[in-house]
């Protein structure tokens, strides 16, 4: 008995030590556990669902060192989907997202504030060659050893943007940006 609970607790020491580590992870896009999904209002009467099918991401997650963590994503603007073709036209073409002239959006961190599990991941969001700095609330969803050998980490992030500062309509208003993600480490 005494030298299972000495084995048991050497392991969970030795898997605390394993988890806490600085870690790198990629966007589980291909197991569709990444989602970046926006609410915009339409003409302040309802409002317009969205979200991007392509892009990639890569982050790394220092739950020792919070501070050390990082972030950084690409999404493919062409791949806007509201759930309406012509709708999604008009938002790539020229007077909304211009896709065909700026293909990618972009965000990368600068930095980090909070808790291992929650806090303000600061960073550069560039959409239509406009970058602004931009302040995401972040929290944990959980982390573990998932059930085909590998290792995987989620979060949450929220972000309310200003349509205007990056060159779109300013009627458009604010934007409510969710972006879930569950890396898988590398």
């Amino acid at each position: 008995m005494k030298k299972t609970l000495i084995a048991l607790l050497v392991s969970c020491s030795a898997f605390a030590g394993f988890a806490a580590q600085a870690a790198d992870y990629v966007f589980d896009k291909p197991g569709q556990h990444v989602f970046i999904t926006f609410k915009a209002s339409h003409l302040g009467y309802s409002y317009i669902l969205g979200h991007f099918e392509d892009f990639e991401g890569r982050f790394t997650y220092n739950r020792d060192n919070p501070e050390q963590s990082k972030v950084s994503v690409t999404i493919e603007t062409d791949s806007l989907d509201t759930d309406h073709a012509e709708r999604d036209k008009h938002l790539k073409g020229k007077d909304y997202f211009n896709a065909a002239k700026y293909p990618t959006i972009t965000f990368v961190s600068t930095g980090f504030q909070g808790t291992a599990t929650e806090g303000k991941l600061v960073g550069d969001l560039t959409i239509k060659d406009v970058t602004r700095t931009v302040e995401l609330a972040v929290r944990q969803i959980g982390e573990g050893k998932d059930p085909w050998g590998g290792y995987r980490s989620g979060f949450e992030g929220l972000v309310t943007l200003n349509a205007a500062d990056y060159g779109l309509p300013d009627y458009i208003g604010d934007v409510e940006v969710t972006l879930i993600v569950e890396g898988i480490r590398q």
